[in-house]
């Protein structure tokens, strides 16, 4: 999978699942030999199981990136290096396996949303800095931000990724009278297609400048919520928190 990994995300398959078996427990024999055995052939099985699933993901997050929809099962096992049978054991249909790329991809900008911002009270500060850190997030990884631009607008609906996030700082930003827009969803539907209008543009033009681009359209996002002009170009072009130290591999 893409695989964006914010490093204090601790996302070792086996540390996760909690059966790493340490070497003291493996003292003795008969059933608690055998037990310490069968836990740590399982562990290996899951371990592979969720290699198989990732390199599918990874796969067709890069055939999403480049457009690739149409691609076989066949393809994707192919890129992904692994056998054409194991596909089902994790996927019912390609348009599932696309789905859970989707998802995923979702989820990694969710994380980098939440290294970015924080330790940052205000809402509507939260909100500018979510959007420009994401319009530099095209420049810095363009195929996971292909992936979202796959989705179209059903990413603004989507409860994975941005969403409920994004919705409560609009929400927070209403209660404490810094935005005027009526309700929480309107302001996410509106700004939402702000940001995925400038997500296709840096795509569109890889030579723009994007930092530039993404203050200037967080502004307008920030105004069309109802910030006053003076104070939306403030936030706009505060200081940066350091962009979050992301890898971006395809396993």
């Amino acid at each position: 999978m893409f695989d964006i990994i914010v490093k204090f995300f601790d996302r070792d398959p086996l540390r996760r699942s909690g059966r790493i078996v340490a070497s003291s427990d493996r003292a003795g024999v008969g059933t608690s030999e055998k037990r310490t055995r069968w836990s740590v052939g399982r562990t290996r099985r899951d371990t592979q199981r969720e290699r198989t699933r990732a390199a599918l993901v990874s796969a067709a997050q890069r055939m999403l990136a480049d457009g690739r929809t149409a691609a076989s099962v066949q393809e994707v096992t192919r890129m992904a290096d692994v056998g054409h049978g194991s596909f089902y054991n994790h996927f019912a249909t390609k348009d599932a396996l696309f789905t859970a790329a989707i998802e995923e991809a979702l989820e990694d900008w969710a994380r980098l949303r939440d290294a970015a911002v924080g330790g940052i009270d205000d809402p509507a500060l939260a909100f500018a800095t979510s959007f420009r850190m994401t319009g530099r997030l095209q420049r810095r990884h363009p195929d996971l931000v292909r992936v979202l631009l796959s989705a179209g607008a059903s990413i603004l609906v989507s409860e994975r990724g941005l969403r409920a996030d994004a919705k409560a700082d609009i929400a927070r930003g209403i209660d404490s009278g810094q935005f005027s827009i009526p309700d929480a969803e309107s302001g996410l539907m509106l700004t939402g297609g702000i940001l995925l209008g400038l997500l296709q543009m840096l795509d569109a033009n890889p030579r723009s400048d994007a930092e530039a681009a993404a203050d200037e359209m967080a502004q307008r996002a920030l105004m069309a919520l109802g910030v006053t002009e003076v104070e939306a170009s403030e936030m706009a072009r505060s200081a940066l928190p350091p962009f979050p130290d992301l890898v971006v591999s395809h396993n």
